[in-house]
């Protein structure tokens, strides 16, 4: 259940927060933090996670990896008029990226079935908070207005760890504080039974292949509130899902797998 603070704490906040700005007369107040971007239903997308951007795509989104693209490129995309969402692998570990380090064993599962990439454990949220929010600072640092957090399910799938739904539903509420706290949008990633609880919390979805599995009624709940979905199908040609993608109001494309710059639309 939510803690919601009392009268007395609130008022002891804003008396010391006046008694600050009393104090230092001369200093100006600081500046509000800017609305966080929310794309809406029908805002168009690219998602390329391999090979060097191509920012000739005609989207209004780019969803692009955060680690393998620096701050140019997101400028570069922004030249054009595109918002830039920045990849980050939440819920496994992956042995080539820099921080790879920063994972103690304990917290390190089975494989997920990607090259050097092994589930973590996420019911310790004491260990991965601090390394999630210094990736999020690095996509804040370079200027991206987004983070698509993956693997938001491992509840859903040989771990080895004993995870809930529970355990799940909590981890994915701390990363989506932790984008909002640095003014990042934050999608959800596929989840799809949990939608209902999360999606106040996130500001769009990013599914993979719910046509092909017959899901995408469950993704909505976004739609319903004004919140990009974010969907892109790999074996099925346009023709077999673009229909219900549009009556379900779902930005959707077709890539292949690899994630190269290659896509077709609806």
């Amino acid at each position: 259940m939510t803690r919601r603070p009392t009268a007395r704490p609130l008022c002891l906040l804003l008396s010391l927060l006046l008694a600050a700005a009393c104090a230092h007369p001369g200093r100006p107040a600081p500046e509000p933090s800017p609305e966080r971007w929310r794309p809406e239903p029908g805002t168009t997308w690219q998602w390329q996670l391999q090979g060097r951007v191509d920012p000739e795509v005609d989207a209004e989104v780019y969803d692009i990896d955060g680690f393998e693209n620096g701050a140019e490129t997101v400028a570069a995309l922004h030249a054009r008029g595109r918002k830039v969402i920045c990849y980050l692998n939440a819920g496994a570990w992956e042995d080539f990226r820099p921080d790879r380090d920063a994972y103690p064993p304990s917290v390190l599962g089975r494989g997920n079935g990607w090259p050097g990439e092994r589930w973590v454990d996420v019911r310790r949220l004491d260990v991965l908070r601090p390394i999630l929010a210094a990736r999020m600072d690095m996509c804040a640092e370079k200027g991206f207005d987004a983070v698509e957090p993956d693997l938001l399910d491992g509840y859903r799938n040989d771990t080895g760890f004993p995870l809930t739904a529970a355990h799940q539903l909590a981890f994915n509420r701390m990363v989506a504080r932790l984008a909002h706290e640095r003014g990042l949008a934050v999608g959800l990633k596929n989840d799809l039974d949990q939608i209902p609880e999360l999606v106040d919390d996130f500001d769009f979805a990013v599914n993979e292949e719910c046509a092909e599995f017959g899901e995408c009624a469950k993704l909505a709940p976004f739609v319903a509130s004004g919140k990009a979905v974010f969907h892109a199908e790999y074996a099925l040609p346009t023709g077999e899902f673009c229909d219900t993608a549009r009556e379900l109001g779902l930005s959707s494309i077709r890539k292949r797998l690899a994630l190269d710059a290659w896509r077709r639309t609806c």
